[in-house]
Formats: structure tokens, C-alpha cells, sequence
């Protein structure tokens, strides 16, 4: 499933990589660095930084691919509204991605110490895995809406003793008390009601695509396969500025999806952010090959009309169900089902 190095990760768990007296933020902003930073050897920052995860062996061969003509137009044409496909690129997307790899690395050396009955160093790995799940709960409720609910609830009970306090206010003919905290109820009220809206969404979210499905994308042409989502965009001003989010249909407020972007159509573009709008689902079953370094950690391989099988735990983090393929009762591997 996990085409991790056995020597790398049983020595890392030797070494004590990630002991008690290393924060594994320092650990984790290192390899974010390592992603930034392009050697002069050739080889890609991509590749460098899976490699301090153990994951060398799958990019190395993607990156063999490097020079692989590049085939969409759209690379060097443009968009229809004067983008290129990098304006879709996200730093926070992959960073989450990257995260993701992390938890998935940790849990294995904790695994193996355990198999080598290295019992003390398998105790420092999962305190350590502890802080990160317990970060990655944190940022994923922050951005999902759990504790923008409890929020949304804290702020009524201020609104309700704030209401309290400009009855005495009004009471003692305090006026301006009164307006200051007439303004202050106010921002409550719509600060509470966004984070309410926030909760809503993710809880009645509706998606088009599923985990590890085939897409193209409508503008700009290139394939890619769904790898993570939220119900509405989690980026930046900065960022939906710079997209122009302002100018889809739809805005801001509808499905956003994390997609790995096939090598073969950029083999620097990687992961995009994508609205729901701007994707479309292939009319036929697309069996072609796809190549991207991240595939064999998040997928467990194709099925059979082509789309890719989520690993467990991707399926647990973003809380979608199994998919199972539907059988054509014509096909006949299965014999006359009819």
C-alpha cells in the first residue's frame, strides 16, 4: 500500500528522529523548506522533501518521467478569462497533503519499533504522533466548521449578556454605553451568524466528485484525480483574488476539490484547487494511463472503469464512503446476471 523504505524507517526510529527533544514542527517545517527549495543536481523539490517521509522509491521513478513532452495548449495559451492553470496552484493544499504524509510516516515507524520491540523509542514516536493528530484535529475543525459551531454559540451567550448590559445601560439613560454596546451586539450577530453558516455548509455539504475519481479540468484541459475536498473554498483573500473566484458562476460557495494534476500535463503543477464548476467528469471510462509521485501513497491502485481506490485512512479524514463499482451485467467476466 505504502511504498515506504523498511531501512530508512527502522533507522529514522533508531536515530530517534523524532525523540522527545525534537518538536516534530521543526521536523515538519524542514521538510516544507526541503519542498521549496530546488536542487542544482536536477532533481525536484518534490521528490527531496518525499524523501525525508521514505517515500523516495515512487518519486524517483515519477520524476524519470521529467522531460515527458508536455501536451495541453493551455500551458502556454491561457484560460479563457487570462489564466494560467497556476493560479489554481495552492500552498495550503499541499501542505494539507503533505501533513497528511507525515501522520501516515509516523504511524509506520511507530509500527516497526513495536516489530523490533524497540518499546521506548515507539512510546517517543507516538507521543509525538499524538501532537500532530492532535494539531491536524484542530486545523480541520477550525476549517470545517466544528469549532466555528461552538463559536457561533459562544458568541450568542456574549450577545445575550450584552443585551443584558444595554438594558441597564438604557435603564440609567447611559446612552452612549448604550450605542457603543448596541455596536458591539451587532458584529456579534454577524460574526455568529457567518460561523454558523460555516458549520452548516460542512454539514450538509453535497459533492459532485468522490475520492480518487477521474476529472478534466473545463478550462484549461488537463486531467487530474480528486484527492481531497471542502464544501466551499478554504483559501486566502489573497489567493481567490488572485484566481478570480469573483468571476465563477457559482463564487466562492460551492465544493472546492484537491487535485493531483497527471505529470504527463505539467510536471510542475501538481496539486491545484479547483471549484466544483470547473470540473467535469469524463463521458467514458478513462483507463489511460496517470502518473503523479502521490498516487501510490493515497490510492491503493485503479478499479476497474478507471478511477483510483482511496487508502482507508484518506477515506477516514475526509469521511466519505466506500465506492463500489457497479457491475455490467453484460460484461461478460460476470456471465448473464441480466
Amino acid at each position: 500500500m505504502l511504498a515506504l523504505s523498511l531501512s530508512s524507517a527502522t533507522a529514522s526510529a533508531k536515530s530517534g528522529v523524532y525523540a522527545t527533544d525534537s518538536s516534530w514542527r521543526r521536523q515538519f517545517d524542514l521538510t516544507k523548506r526541503t519542498f521549496a527549495t530546488s536542487g542544482s543536481d536536477g532533481q525536484s523539490s518534490q521528490c527531496r522533501c518525499m524523501q525525508s517521509f521514505s517515500f523516495s522509491a515512487n518519486l524517483i521513478a515519477a520524476r524519470q518521467r521529467k522531460k515527458v513532452a508536455v501536451r495541453a495548449g493551455w500551458l502556454f495559451k491561457g484560460g479563457e478569462k487570462g489564466l494560467d492553470a497556476s493560479a489554481e496552484q495552492s500552498e495550503s493544499a499541499n501542505e494539507d497533503i503533505l501533513m497528511f504524509f507525515f501522520q501516515l510516516d509516523l504511524a509506520t515507524r511507530v509500527q516497526y519499533a513495536l516489530n523490533l520491540e524497540q518499546y521506548d523509542i515507539a512510546q517517543q514516536l507516538r507521543n509525538k504522533l499524538t501532537e500532530v493528530e492532535t494539531e491536524v484535529i484542530k486545523q480541520q475543525e477550525a476549517k470545517r466548521g466544528s469549532s466555528s459551531k461552538s463559536e457561533a454559540q459562544d458568541k450568542a451567550i456574549s450577545i445575550i449578556r450584552l443585551r443584558a448590559d444595554l438594558q441597564k445601560a438604557v435603564e440609567r439613560e447611559d446612552y452612549e454605553l448604550a450605542s457603543k454596546l448596541r455596536d458591539e451586539i451587532s458584529n456579534l450577530e454577524a460574526d455568529s451568524l457567518a460561523a454558523s453558516a460555516k458549520a452548516l455548509a460542512y454539514e450538509n455539504a453535497q459533492y459532485a466528485f468522490r475520492l480518487g475519481q477521474k476529472v478534466k479540468h473545463k478550462v484549461f484541459g488537463y486531467r487530474a484525480v480528486v484527492c481531497g475536498m471542502d464544501p466551499v473554498c478554504c483559501e486566502s483573500n489573497s489567493w481567490m483574488e488572485a484566481a478570480q473566484i469573483q468571476k465563477l458562476d457559482r463564487g466562492s460557495n460551492q465544493p472546492f476539490y484537491q487535485v493531483l494534476v497527471d505529470v504527463y500535463e505539467d510536471p510542475n503543477l501538481l496539486v491545484t484547487y479547483v471549484p466544483e464548476e470547473n470540473l467535469v467528469a469524463p463521458d467514458q471510462p478513462d483507463k489511460d494511463r496517470f502518473d503523479h509521485p502521490y498516487i501510490s501513497i493515497l490510492f491503493y491502485g485503479m478499479d476497474g472503469a478507471g478511477d483510483f481506490i482511496p487508502i482507508k485512512q484518506l477515506r477516514e479524514k475526509y469521511n466519505r464512503p466506500r465506492h463500489e463499482v457497479p457491475i455490467d451485467p453484460k460484461d461478460p467476466k460476470y456471465g448473464d446476471i441480466a
